[in-house]
């Protein structure tokens, strides 16, 4: 396999044979303007482990971790002989999946391998490093499947699990995927005092970078100063990406990463429809067959003039439809639980034009006018009791909405910190 040094870890490129990169390749890899992708894990699968050889390893994976076809990470390992796979390490919704959001599966033993698994969804760096201690892993490999969204959580489980690798002196494989949303950047910056869960450092809402991409750039600017070093870092990158690569583009299987995630199309609304989990009044469409495309409030509160005021604005590379529908699961709003709902589905007419952050901001201006608009307020931190703060990394997107500002202006503020990340986040890009 070669390798080269690059800033902040070393990235595996392995080079298919023409057998395994066959092999690699789905089915859609024929049809016209789709074009062929080998992740990371087909890239490691086709070198037949080789960057493993010789250690015990622990990995951290959910039910995305899969080859071209469909193949799970861990059951190659176990089924090849090739590799010393000593734990598994589960994340929010679990290692097979089985868990709803804010849940996890527990510890236990995997039915199909026998190898134990560790639930580490919600696991402090302090626990990450109990964990992969009682494991006996001399290195982690991290394979999930990302949405480009700085609240989808698996990244936070990459960065805190990484810190703890560091302070143990334990090696860090990350197996690359591409960013289903492509490679550009948008939205606001975290801010110190608003981190948490869904955001815990310093990068903006839609970072546009893949997990290795990622992974380096946590190696190269936070790692020295919480972890005392950066980790041994290696990532296996994908091969045939390119940056303004949709999902859609390419022919990588699609594995619901989280239950409410359940196609690319719900990926490219996400980073701006996900603000909603910030509304107590109005619902992201939980449980429907189209969550985060779905957004609406009770009919009694809500209805159709939302949407013609949104198609009024003429919103890049979208439209929106009237849409009535009665979310089933909850998520923090059990008051919306199977009511009918009044509200939009957002229809995306144009990949490439697109806004996604942009387009949650107008929603939002818009939705605000209707006197049951109401920010989610949570009792359980009365410092910072917005969950919208939380999401955006500040106050200022709630305070500009509540005073009246429209897009242009919300969306004006974060151009010079945007501009900022675009900049700090160039050495660290590989494709």
């Amino acid at each position: 396999m070669e390798r080269r040094r690059l800033l902040s870890g070393t990235v595996a490129g392995g080079v298919l044979g023409a057998t395994a990169a066959a092999a690699a390749m789905s089915p859609a890899a024929a049809k016209p303007g789709i074009r062929r992708v080998a992740t990371g894990l087909d890239v490691l699968v086709g070198s037949g482990f080789a960057t493993l050889a010789g250690q015990r390893v622990g990995v951290i994976s959910n039910p995305t971790g899969v080859d071209a076809r469909y193949r799970h990470l861990v059951d190659l390992m176990h089924a090849s002989g090739k590799v010393d796979l000593v734990a598994v390490f589960g994340p929010e919704h679990g290692f097979r999946g089985s868990a709803q959001a804010g849940g996890s599966e527990g510890t236990g033993i995997d039915a199909r391998t026998g190898i134990i698994v560790y639930d580490a969804y919600g696991a402090s760096q302090a626990k990450w490093a109990e964990l992969i201690t009682r494991a006996g892993a001399d290195t982690l490999v991290f394979d999930i499947q990302d949405v480009g969204a700085r609240f989808y959580t698996y990244i936070w489980t990459m960065y805190d699990s990484m810190v703890a690798a560091a302070r143990l002196g334990k090696r860090y494989v990350v197996l690359d995927r591409p960013n289903p949303i492509g490679g550009r950047a948008y939205g606001p910056m975290m801010t110190p005092a608003y981190t948490s869960g869904v955001g815990k450092k310093e990068i903006v809402q839609q970072h546009g970078l893949t997990v290795g991409e990622l992974a380096r750039f946590f190696n190269g600017e936070f790692l020295p100063e919480e972890a005392g070093s950066p980790v041994d870092l290696t990532v296996v990158a994908c091969r045939h990406w390119k940056r303004d690569k949709l999902a859609a583009d390419t022919d990588v299987p699609w594995v619901l990463p989280s239950p409410n995630m359940p196609t690319p199309d719900t990926a490219l609304v996400y980073p701006g429809t996900c603000m909603f989990e910030g509304v107590a009044s109005i619902t992201e469409g939980r449980g429907t067959t189209r969550p985060f495309e779905l957004v609406g409030g009770l009919a009694t509160e809500f209805d159709y003039h939302w949407g013609d005021r949104l198609n009024a604005r003429n919103l890049p590379g979208v439209e929106f439809r009237e849409a009535y529908f009665a979310p089933t699961a909850p998520g923090q709003k059990p008051q919306l639980l199977n009511k009918v709902c009044a509200g939009v589905e957002v229809k995306v007419t144009d990949r490439a034009a697109f806004d996604p952050i942009r387009t949650g901001v107008a929603m939002l201006v818009e939705a605000r006018k209707y006197p049951a608009f109401a920010w989610r307020s949570d009792s359980w931190d009365p410092a910072r009791p917005y969950w919208i703060d939380k999401l955006t990394g500040s106050p200022r997107l709630r305070e500009m909405i509540d005073a009246g500002a429209d897009v242009d202006d919300v969306v004006g503020a974060w151009a010079d910190e945007l501009a900022g990340f675009i900049r700090r986040r160039r050495k660290y890009l590989l494709y």
